[in-house]
Order: structure tokens, then C-alpha cells, then sequence
């Protein structure tokens, strides 16, 4: 029954989701923090520029934005990230560019949430020990936000693993790129959709509960 899948990379393929959830998580996760810096600074530029990132970004569909990153621009503007030769390594790069950018805003509203439970007494008193707004949020507010904000970045790298599959769009070799070449040459609809669907589970399951486990020791305790 399974003897078809002899014929394809599923490992492979499965690999490629999870270097762009990697890569993809990370670019996400910095710039996401930088954006929520921005939107508790005391510069209204900053402020501005962060709150309209966040809400035109989150509200475009990541199809648009993968299909963007790819069409638009590579074709468009010429920014090849380095693979201008190799369509296979320009696309994952794309792909990690739009999963990150789209996935940062999300980030961004869970790192600010987390930053609003710091009591602002504690802020109040590193500025009065000459401490200015970078340190302040270095040192005392955001390591207390990102310990309180796990359970909500944990569903974010969830959703950001299933987004992958958006990657397809352009061409990225990743699962479910794979799940389609399968459907359309096997007779086994049920059975591929099973395998694919159970895979994304083995991927996802042991985050969630490793993440959760967690958040639950790191909670901070008011």
C-alpha cells in the first residue's frame, strides 16, 4: 500500500518545511521584537511606523505576500538575495523573506502584549536610576514579556509551520508542494492527505507541548 512513496523525497520535502519554519521563526521573531519596541517607544515616528506595519501587514493575505516576494521582487526590482542562478535557492529565500515579514507582526502583538503585563512601576524605576528607554526595555521589561508571551508565541510558530504550505505558490519544494505532484499521479487520495496530515502533526504536537511545559516553568509569577 505504501509502496508508491519509494518513488518521492517525503523526508525531503518534510525538511524543507522545517528549515523555512526555522529560518522563518527566527527573522520573525527579531524583527517582530524590534516592531514592538517601536510601538511602546516614546517617538511618535517610531510608534506610527510599527502600528501601521502591524496592521496592513497582518491583514494581506500571505499568499499575496509570498506570491509578491517572488514576482515582484525578484522579477520586478531585481533583489535575487544572492541566487540569482538558482531558481531553487531563490525561491526558499523568498519564501523565508515573506513567511518572516508576514509573521512578524503577529510576534509584534504577542511581544507587546507580554510588554503591557510588566508592571510600569518597574520602569518607572529604572529611568529613575538613569537607566534610558533602550536599557529600560533591554534589561528589565522585555526579559519579563518574552517569559509571559510563550504560550502566545508558541501558537504563532504552530500557524507559521502550517503557513509554510503557502511556499507551493512559487515553487518551494516543501511538503506540500510534494503532496500535490503525489495527488496527481497516484490513485491514493485519501491515504496521501493522511500521510501529509500526520506529518504536520509530528511536527507541531511536540512544539506545542514542549513550548507549553515551558511557559508553564517560566511563568511569572505577580
Amino acid at each position: 500500500m505504501f509502496d508508491f512513496l519509494e518513488d518521492y523525497d517525503l523526508l525531503g520535502a518534510f525538511w524543507v518545511t522545517v528549515k523555512l519554519t526555522v529560518y522563518a521563526g527566527i527573522g520573525s521573531l527579531v524583527w517582530g521584537t524590534v516592531l514592538a519596541a517601536l510601538r511602546v517607544s516614546p517617538v511618535p515616528v517610531m510608534r506610527w511606523f510599527g502600528t501601521a506595519y502591524v496592521n496592513i501587514v497582518r491583514n494581506i493575505p500571505l499568499t499575496v505576500i509570498i506570491v509578491f516576494s517572488s514576482l515582484g521582487l525578484a522579477d520586478v526590482f531585481g533583489i535575487t538575495l544572492g541566487a540569482a542562478d538558482d531558481f531553487e535557492a531563490l525561491g526558499f529565500r523568498l519564501s523565508v523573506l515573506g513567511l518572516g515579514a508576514y509573521t512578524a507582526a503577529f510576534v509584534c502583538e504577542a511581544v507587546r502584549s507580554g510588554v503591557n503585563t510588566v508592571p510600569l512601576g518597574q520602569a518607572e524605576a529604572a529611568r529613575a536610576l538613569g537607566l534610558n528607554f533602550r536599557q529600560v526595555l533591554g534589561l528589565v521589561v522585555l526579559p519579563q514579556a518574552f517569559r509571559s508571551v510563550i504560550g502566545p508565541l508558541t501558537n504563532v510558530l504552530i500557524a507559521l509551520t502550517k503557513n509554510t504550505t503557502v511556499a507551493a505558490a512559487i515553487g518551494v519544494g516543501e511538503a506540500a508542494l510534494l503532496m500535490k505532484e503525489m495527488i496527481e499521479n497516484e490513485a491514493q487520495l485519501l491515504l496521501i492527505t493522511a500521510i501529509f496530515a500526520f506529518g504536520f502533526v509530528v511536527l507541531t504536537l511536540p512544539t506545542g507541548l514542549i513550548l507549553g511545559w515551558l511557559s508553564k516553568r517560566l511563568a511569572v509569577k505577580r
